[in-house]
């Protein structure tokens, strides 16, 4: 395994991975063409392949996760629509209102409770079509959820979402970027997860390790469709096979390791609870993802603690007033004891600064 050189631990994100040997050999022996002319063998194999993992008809490579979600809920919506999302979505909080912007489509928002979901009943609600409102086209859920401690929804309930979609005739919309997350702390295969909706998207530039891409997976008819949304995003990209044959790996080789990803973060996330002054539920940890909180009474803030343990070689990222860490390839257990380590040392230690 690769180890960065100047030893750092890097739990900012999943998106820090870098390739695996196997990757750049592949990357290098890429069979390519022109894909936006139809000819990149190594893009054709991927999205085939990629909309069987998640049983669907066809897929669709695009550079990243936000043009994921902007070609699948642009070609499902059209303007003066609205898609329903959580106000912890990633496409709510860290997409900068590209789909309202581009699209003309409206972000109607519901609160997500603290496990990622949003009530059914607050969705029934949500769905509208007077004439004097923007027409509900899509529900647009998130699984794993980032930004609720990496949440996996419950299949009983995107069952239950799913069939009130079908009841009320809107689409089902499914931001997947750690849908192979998701499918491993529930011990099922991704295509049940993505069974209830229309359309799947998901990363490969996560956790699954890959350098660059997201694809798109649904009908035949709707990716034709989705090819133009793409095109005109800028999306289309030329000799991708390169990137593609990267992602395949990810695909063949990646996705079961994921389960030590998850081991390490309850580590993580046990360990911070022995801590005093550090707020965090253990429970919540499903998979790789850990959001915590210090205790003002420590004498540390949250911004302050980042910088402190950025010194000590430990890099988390910041949100508000929380702190969160990303468990990945590349981080081994002993990173996770040595980031425990440098945490404790601070928080409970001598080091922490005088209150002002």
């Amino acid at each position: 395994m690769v180890r960065e050189a100047n030893g750092l631990i890097d739990l900012r994100s999943d998106t820090v991975t870098k390739p695996t040997a196997a990757m750049r050999r592949a990357m290098a022996e890429a069979e390519v063409g022109d894909d936006v002319l139809g000819d990149d063998p190594t893009v054709q194999q991927l999205e085939e392949v990629a909309a069987q993992r998640v049983g669907k008809e066809a897929g669709l490579f695009v550079p990243s996760g936000v043009m994921a979600n902007l070609v699948s809920l642009m070609t499902l919506t059209g303007r003066n629509e609205e898609v329903i999302v959580g106000d912890e979505s990633h496409l709510y909080t860290a997409e900068v209102g590209g789909l309202g912007i581009l699209g003309g489509v409206f972000l109607h928002v519901l609160p997500n409770l603290p496990d990622g979901t949003i009530p059914l009943e607050r969705l029934r609600r949500a769905i509208r079509s007077a004439v004097y409102t923007p027409k509900t086209r899509v529900i647009s859920l998130e699984n794993t959820h980032n930004r609720c401690s990496g949440a996996v929804l419950p299949m009983e309930y995107l069952q239950q979402v799913g069939a009130l979609a079908r009841e009320r005739g809107v689409f089902l919309h499914l931001d997947g970027a750690r849908i192979f997350n998701a499918a491993i702390a529930l011990g099922i295969d991704a295509a049940t997860i993505a069974q209830p909706f229309e359309v799947v998207n998901f990363c490969f530039s996560k956790g699954l390790g890959a350098p660059v891409g997201s694809v798109v997976c649904g009908s035949r008819a709707f990716i034709q469709e989705a090819r133009r949304t793409r095109r005109m995003l800028g999306g289309g990209m030329r000799q991708a096979g390169v990137l593609a044959a990267a992602a395949l790996v990810a695909l063949n080789e990646m996705v079961e390791r994921l389960a030590e990803d998850h081991q390490n973060a309850r580590l993580l996330a046990e360990g911070l609870a022995n801590i005093r002054g550090i707020r965090i539920d253990p429970a919540r940890v499903q998979t790789n993802i850990v959001i915590f909180e210090i205790d003002p009474a420590t004498g540390w803030e949250s911004l302050r603690l980042q910088q402190a343990l950025q010194q000590q070689g430990v890099l988390l990222s910041l949100s508000g007033t929380r702190l969160r860490a990303v468990t990945h390839y590349g981080i081994t257990r002993h990173d996770i004891e040595r980031a425990l380590s440098a945490i404790n040392a601070l928080v409970s230690g001598a080091h922490a600064p005088r209150k002002t």
